[in-house]
């Protein structure tokens, strides 16, 4: 993992064509601009992370389900 420290109105750069700024700082939050190509995702990882539970919660009844029919078809 890279540490870099940024002043507002700082940028960094990932490869050529992604370009992060640092907007402003207020007490212990800091808001950042991405400037990407739109078919770059840019996702909040929490939300990934919240997806991913969702999607893997709602597959393991549909298995568990599966599991007991095929019992009581038997």
């Amino acid at each position: 993992m890279l540490v870099i420290s940024r002043k507002v109105s700082e940028s960094i750069l990932i490869g050529d064509n992604i370009e992060i700024m640092l907007s402003e700082i207020s007490g212990d939050r800091a808001k950042i601009c991405i400037k990407a190509p739109k078919e770059v995702p840019i996702l909040r990882k929490e939300l990934v992370e919240t997806r991913n539970l969702n999607e893997e919660a709602s597959v393991i009844p549909q298995k568990q389900t599966l599991d007991k029919l095929k019992k009581l078809l038997k």
